[in-house]
């Protein structure tokens, strides 16, 4: 007997069969559907700004660190990347590359959870509310049945695409698939074979079409002598690039990696942090290197829900923060620029004398990420953009 029930058939049908024969049709479309694409990686934990992009020339940080200054390549004299994010450097030389600073959420919280869904839903510290990339993607012009328009390469989906929109999240491309393995996809499309209703057949038959294109698009190796680091964020990356270079019509890319809460040992040119940046590094860096020329279309921008304590704790760590940094990559971007309304390190500039101030909200990098990407405007509710100066 066949090991597969038709009521297990039905549910593959119900999760697949809305999503797996409109990748066909994608597929077949081709560049058709290619328009800019905006990527976002969420640094989870809150990623020490002042450590990653540090104020070498600031005189009152080596006072404040006297154990976690790490001084890496210098960008403007002024500021220099951490030890970690060396490989950043020629990207930020070649102009691709840039750095915004002292950016953060201007209603504080130094609360992980509560930073994180004010950040994820753009609204301030309000609750209840959908993401602000499903309020973004309702107003794309392309096709909302498109399944790989906005995408997710991560466990589940995120806050900033929770909502009523279509938003596809999968592991890795590698999982996409029918269950049960070989057999199982075997088991599925002879049941398809042999269902009785044309439509049903058809159905099935576009769907392991589909299936199998996806299958081809996550075997596509890096080009350009890329190489990705072996960590969940390389990989997730690697998966993006992939559907960049397919042009399967991806608008929205979202990922995430975590483990930058570094409250004790975060180390200097060694440690936790230093690994933490430099996954991030390279990952970035192949990323760059695999898409080549099609990086102009496409913009990455690393976010986090906060920065660190301007002051090193008792445990060669940092305390949850307010400000931190950001890094704009491809799409066009100003880039060899660090972009900054610098307040300073001075006990009267710290935010309640302990964390970097906040001078560029958040919401205006995004929203002139999301419209000069994806041309999409008035995102963020009650909201005036003060523009940062992304573009040339």
């Amino acid at each position: 007997m066949n090991p597969l029930s038709r009521r297990t058939l039905l549910q593959a049908l119900a999760m697949f069969g809305a999503t797996a024969p409109s990748i066909g049709r994608a597929l077949a479309q081709g560049s058709a559907t290619r328009g800019k694409t905006l990527v976002t990686i969420f640094l989870r934990g809150g990623m020490d700004g002042l450590a990653a992009v540090a104020p070498i020339g600031d005189p009152a940080l080596s006072g404040l660190r006297p154990s976690l200054v790490s001084k890496g390549p210098s960008l403007d004299g002024f500021f220099h990347l951490h030890a970690g994010l060396a490989g950043l450097a020629p990207l930020y030389q070649d102009k691709r590359l840039a750095v915004l600073h002292a950016v953060g959420q201007v209603k504080a919280s130094r609360s992980h959870f509560d930073a994180q869904d004010a950040l994820e839903t753009g609204m301030a510290g309000q609750r209840g509310h959908d993401g602000y990339l499903n309020r973004a993607s309702a107003k794309l012009g392309d096709d909302p049945q498109h399944p790989f328009r906005v995408v997710a390469v991560q466990n589940t989906l995120p806050t900033s695409l929770s909502g009523e929109g279509d938003a596809l999240a999968l592991a890795s491309l590698k999982d996409f698939r029918v269950p049960g393995g070989a057999a199982g996809a075997a088991s599925f499309e002879s049941l398809y074979a042999d269902a009785v209703d044309q439509a049903l057949r058809d159905t099935g038959k576009d769907a392991f079409d589909s299936l199998a294109a996806s299958r081809a698009i996550a075997a596509l190796e890096p080009a350009n002598g890329a190489s990705y680091p072996r960590s969940p964020l390389g990989k997730r990356l690697q998966d993006v690039a992939r559907l960049v270079r397919a042009d399967v019509g991806l608008r929205l890319g979202v990922t995430e990696t975590g483990g930058f809460d570094t409250h004790l040992a975060q180390g200097a040119d060694t440690g936790t942090l230093f690994t933490r940046l430099k996954d991030l590094s390279d990952a970035l860096v192949a990323f760059a290197t695999d898409l080549g020329p099609k990086l102009d279309d496409v913009l990455v921008l690393t976010v986090t829900e906060f920065g660190r304590t301007a002051k090193e704790n008792g445990t060669h760590g940092t305390d949850h923060g307010t400000a931190s940094a950001m890094f704009a990559l491809g799409g066009g971007v100003r880039g060899g620029r660090v972009l900054s309304a610098w307040p300073g390190l001075s006990p009267s500039a710290l935010f309640e004398q302990r964390d970097l101030a906040v001078t560029t909200d958040v919401r205006s990098v995004l929203a002139e990420a999301l419209d000069g990407t994806l041309g999409v405007r008035d995102v963020f509710p009650d909201f005036t953009l003060r523009p940062v100066g992304l573009w040339s």
